[in-house]
């Protein structure tokens, strides 16, 4: 019998290494102060910064969903890794938390080089707009779990907040103001619904769609928050924030308010993206049901004082976001949800 090799198996470790020194470019971009150690040990070294008195750890972890499979099928690789670490660094940032680095973990049947390396690519883009270092993460090749030309993702993040300026949303009361952060399209939430109405409607992924191929709407990347809003953080104190994932405003938005108030949300504020009309049209979708699904054009709300609203406002705009007052916090009626819809 001749001699049968981990590569017989499936498993390529030349090119689990190859592509180590692949990224090794990529990830070097990311790099933070910081920083003692990145990619090739057993683990990476990062010190917290002497800025922080009392600092706290804040960690984060999530995929991109179903949006991979629009990504197999487009044969689109390069963004996927900017949604991965957006979902990650948006949901510590509203706790107050700078993020500081990132890891991830891609698993596929068999390594492609070339998607791989431009997938972490993505994910190295993503760390930069974030300001986070990209310094380990785990590349797993096993045949056999995965279709060919597919693969997972996962992401981790990990940030630092003072302890006394943890945002908590304990100190929102009635007569705040509730802003909301343009998203980009659907970011990385309610894709199996995407793919359906997809599916069912037969569209053209390369049709034009106001603009643009349709594939280009619904593929955008995940809006990366994390910069305009630290930079808002060190000029006005932000009392709450919620990252508008899967569940929408209405499961998002309450994780921030406490038990006696309610956001009342006008639905008229803001512009909604082309892409939610016709997912709404698509499959006839119940309006109750987009606003539980996708974020239908709010990727992330803040809530300050109403003397700190046009402040906000202008601050944010200046750093490039469009921003729509889109509702106020109110007293929570007896047996009222807490986000009131008007």
């Amino acid at each position: 019998m001749s001699s049968i090799s981990y590569k017989d198996a499936g498993v390529d470790i030349d090119a689990g290494d190859a592509l180590v020194e692949r990224i090794k470019p990529h990830a070097r971009r990311t790099l933070r102060p910081e920083v003692l150690t990145g990619i090739g040990g057993f683990g990476a070294l990062i010190e917290i910064a002497k800025k922080y008195q009392e600092p706290v750890l804040v960690s984060g972890t999530d995929g991109v969903g179903t949006k991979l499979k629009l990504a197999f099928t487009l044969d689109r690789h390069d963004t996927i890794g900017i949604d991965l670490v957006a979902m990650s660094v948006n949901d510590i940032l509203v706790s107050g938390a700078e993020p500081i680095f990132f890891l991830d973990y891609f698993a596929t049947g068999k390594l492609s080089l070339d998607t791989a390396e431009a997938v972490i690519a993505g994910i190295a883009k993503g760390c930069e707009v974030a300001g986070c270092a990209l310094i380990g993460g785990e590349t797993a090749e096993m045949p056999g779990m995965y279709a060919d030309g597919e693969y997972d993702l996962a992401g981790f993040a990990v940030g630092v907040v003072e302890k006394s300026r943890i945002i908590s949303g304990a100190n929102i009361v009635p007569g705040d103001v509730v802003l909301g952060l343009a998203s980009s399209g659907a970011h990385s939430n309610g894709y199996s619904l995407v793919r359906k109405l997809i599916e069912v409607s037969g569209i053209d992924l390369d049709a034009d769609f106001h603009g643009r191929p349709f594939a280009d709407a619904v593929m955008a990347p995940t809006r990366i928050y994390v910069k305009p809003l630290l930079a808002l953080m060190e000029k006005l104190p932000v009392k709450g924030m919620a990252h508008i994932t899967g569940g929408g405003i209405t499961g998002n938005l309450p994780r921030c308010l406490p038990d006696g108030v309610a956001a009342r949300i006008d639905l008229q504020s803001w512009t909604r993206p082309p892409l939610f009309d016709w997912l709404q049209q698509a499959g006839n979708v119940e309006p109750g049901e987009m606003l539980r699904t996708f974020n239908c054009g709010i990727g992330l709300c803040v809530v300050v004082s109403a003397a700190d609203a046009a402040a906000a406002e202008a601050q944010l705009e200046a750093a490039g976001e469009t921003v729509w007052r889109i509702g106020e916090i109110v007293a929570r009626p007896a047996g009222a949800e807490q986000v009131i819809y008007a």
